[in-house]
C-alpha cells in the first residue's frame, strides 16, 4: 500500500548541505502495524513528515495504492485517508470533542458513533462528548481523543510520531491499550516509538539510524536483536 523508493532528503545549512534521510526503501503493506525505531536524531521523525507531505523528499518516490504522491500536498494526502498524529496534539479552546469528532468524519456523528471512537480510545464517552479541547484536558487524554478524530475519519494509513512522549506511566498503560484497540479498525499504522511494549505490538519493526534503514524484519526476528543490543550496551556501563 504504502511504498517509499530510494527516498532521500537533505536540509541546506550556509553553504553546505546536511543529509538527514539517506536511500532508505520500505514498503508498509495494507492492514499492517509496522514500527520505526532507532536512536535519536536518525531520521525517523522526518521519515513520518515525508510520508505525510509535511517535508518534501530531495529524491525517490513516495507510492500509495500504486500512486506516485511525491509530489502530492497534504491536504489532498488527507483525501486519500492519510492521517497523521503530532507528539504534542493541539488544543481548540471552545470546540467541544464532539464537534471535534464530527468536523474529523467530514459530516454530524451521531452519538452512538462518537461514543464508540472515543471508548476505542479508552475513554468514557459521556465524561468527554461535551468537554472542551482546551488546557484541562491532560496530554495523555489529549492524545488519545486525537486518535479518536483519525478513526473518525476511515483512514487507510495513521501515522503516529512517539505518541507517548511527555505522558506519564499510567496515560502509556493507556496508550498502548488504546493501540491494542486498533487492530479492528481496516487500516495500515504507521508508529515511530522507542518503547518495547509498543513494539511487541508491531508486524514489522524498521531501525533508522543516521538517516539509513539499518534492521527491517518481523518483530519475532527484530525485538530481540535490540533487547540483546541494549543489554550489552548496559552490561558496558556497569
Amino acid at each position: 500500500m504504502l511504498e517509499l523508493k530510494n527516498i532521500q532528503f537533505a536540509v541546506h545549512e550556509s553553504n553546505d548541505s546536511k543529509e538527514i534521510i539517506r536511500h532508505i526503501d520500505i514498503t508498509v503493506p495494507d492492514r499492517s502495524f509496522t514500527v520505526i525505531t532507532g536512536p535519536n536524531g536518525g531520521g525517523k521523525s522526518t521519515l513520518a513528515k515525508l510520508v505525510m507531505g509535511l517535508e518534501k523528499p530531495t529524491g525517490g518516490q513516495i507510492l500509495f495504492d500504486g500512486e506516485d504522491i511525491t509530489n502530492v500536498s497534504i491536504s489532498e494526502r488527507a483525501k486519500r485517508k492519510i492521517g497523521y498524529a503530532f507528539q504534542q496534539p493541539p488544543r481548540f479552546k471552545g470546540l467541544t470533542i464532539r464537534k471535534l469528532l464530527s468536523l474529523a468524519h467530514g459530516s454530524e456523528l451521531s452519538e452512538c458513533m462518537s461514543c464508540q471512537y472515543l471508548s476505542d480510545v479508552g475513554l468514557c464517552a459521556h465524561d468527554y462528548l461535551d468537554r472542551e479541547m482546551d488546557a484541562s484536558l491532560s496530554g495523555g487524554e489529549v492524545k488519545r481523543i486525537e486518535i479518536a478524530t483519525l478513526l473518525a475519519r476511515d483512514l487507510k494509513l495513521a501515522i503516529f510520531d512517539e505518541p507517548e512522549a511527555g505522558i506519564d506511566l499510567w496515560s502509556f498503560a493507556k496508550l498502548v491499550d488504546t493501540f491494542q484497540n486498533l487492530r479492528k479498525y481496516n487500516m495500515s499504522i504507521l508508529l515511530i516509538s522507542h518503547q518495547e511494549r509498543i513494539m511487541q505490538m508491531a508486524d514489522e519493526i524498521i531501525v533508522v539510524e543516521q538517516g539509513m534503514v539499518t534492521k527491517q524484519g518481523s518483530r519475532e526476528e527484530i525485538l530481540p536483536q535490540l533487547l540483546h543490543e541494549f543489554d550489552t550496551i548496559c552490561d558496558k556501563c556497569l
